[in-house]
């Protein structure tokens, strides 16, 4: 869901953004055992909904892409805490339809960092560069290492395979321009987020299939990944909660990113559904407690397990879809990052031997 109002209820969000901001101050914050939200996510969705929220379906593709970079803004705005990186410089790289929009940030001078190939969540269908920044500055900064964000095509305009092509061709384009880049082609990694987490393996099989970059890693944040069924039981359980991620807008990103439900079958649209996983990179696969992608997020990492692939599931108790992009204003979201953090050092160690 996406908020649709305008700030006439402008005094009711800034209370509430003020209490979540308050509880920053607190010096602990306990890990939670499952099966309550974190109370500043809590008071992030109340703030939303106080703003007003409509279904996707209730829009068009425009009106869903602008609504959705005024809730980035509007982040901004009231005081996330957005990383300084070293440099930040908008690029275009070539791709299988023209020109595809790119941004690099370099968290320092030095040569051959380990080079993370970001590809934003959206649904397919919503999502830039500017929604993505808030990740790649935190990646870049905390983890020390050069981010490409990619802004590949979206749909309707450009239905399935459009985004793969694009994200795939950008992969393979980092991977052969690293050193200028700033990176290390040893250390490439590819992730992302929601829609762009199911990107990033895509590639990452992509990659195996057709001989394409060796990958030290693949990090997916509540990846989608059986977009033919919609009835896991996290699905069951929060698809028609007010949670940021209902069934419903699910429903409707796939209707305009794969309106060929039977394609909806194929691998690169649902990777669960692959027959071989073996030898794709190691993997991160973060999902979030109450998110209604959270059990096929997890069913895909035990894949990747019996398959052979290193594999390390964080569930982050509390949170909902999307938390990651609220690093830096939600103090939970932001230590849920530090933890990633640590894990793809891990990854990047492992994979680039």
């Amino acid at each position: 869901m996406i908020m649709s109002k305008s700030l006439l209820a402008f005094p009711r969000f800034i209370v509430l953004f003020l209490r979540l901001k308050l509880l920053n101050l607190t010096s602990h914050f306990p890990p939670l055992p499952g099966g309550s939200l974190d109370e500043q996510t809590a008071l992030m969705r109340q703030a939303q909904q106080v703003l007003g929220e409509k279904f996707l379906d209730q829009m068009t593709p425009a009106q869903a892409r602008l609504n959705f970079r005024s809730t980035f803004r509007l982040l901004k705005t009231v005081g996330g805490l957005f990383e300084r990186v070293d440099s930040v410089r908008d690029l275009e790289i070539p791709g299988p339809a023209g020109r595809i929009p790119a941004r690099l940030y370099l968290p320092g001078k030095e040569k051959a960092y380990p080079l993370f190939v970001l590809l934003h969540g959206g649904g397919w269908v919503y999502g830039d560069l500017d929604s993505a920044d808030n990740m790649a500055r935190f990646l870049c900064k905390r983890l020390t290492c050069a981010v490409l964000s990619v802004d590949y095509r979206l749909a309707p305009e450009h239905p399935f395979p459009a985004a793969v092509d694009d994200s795939f061709a950008a992969v393979g384009w980092a991977a052969g321009h690293a050193a200028e880049l700033g990176g290390d082609p040893a250390r490439l990694l590819v992730g992302g987020d929601s829609a762009g987490g199911t990107l990033s393996t895509v590639v990452a099989q992509r990659s195996k299939q057709e001989g394409g970059p060796r990958l030290a890693g693949q990090v997916l944040f509540y990846p989608g990944t059986n977009c033919a069924s919609l009835d896991t039981p996290s699905y069951l359980e929060f698809g028609d909660k007010s949670l940021g991620l209902p069934k419903r807008d699910v429903e409707w990103c796939l209707d305009q990113y794969v309106p060929n439900v039977r394609d909806r079958l194929d691998p690169h649209v649902s990777p669960l559904l692959a027959q071989d996983l073996r030898g794709l990179p190691p993997a991160l696969v973060v999902t979030a407690e109450f998110d209604v992608l959270r059990d096929e997020g997890e069913a895909y990492a035990r894949r990747l397990q019996g398959a052979g692939v290193p594999v390390k599931l964080l569930r982050c108790n509390g949170m909902v879809h999307g938390f990651l992009s609220t690093a830096g204003l939600v103090r939970r979201s932001t230590l849920y990052f530090d933890q990633v953090v640590a894990e793809v050092r891990n990854l990047v160690v492992y994979g680039a031997n």
